[in-house]
């Protein structure tokens, strides 16, 4: 029998890719590089959307 995955939507400006290492360019003493951790901060790090109420619009 099949699993189903669940259906979390992922984040519209990240894609689900929440945290990312991006490297400073310098190195420490055993020569590995210094990386710098980003979350995306429209999801906060989780890489899921958030609900979004509607608007009600009245005229």
């Amino acid at each position: 029998m099949p699993q189903h995955a669940q259906n979390t939507p992922a984040c519209h400006d990240c894609h689900g890719f929440a945290l990312v290492a991006i490297t400073t360019g310098t190195r420490h003493g055993d020569s590995t590089r210094v990386t710098v951790r980003v979350g995306c901060p429209a999801c906060q790090g989780t890489g899921h959307a958030h609900a979004v109420r509607k608007q009600e619009v009245s005229a």
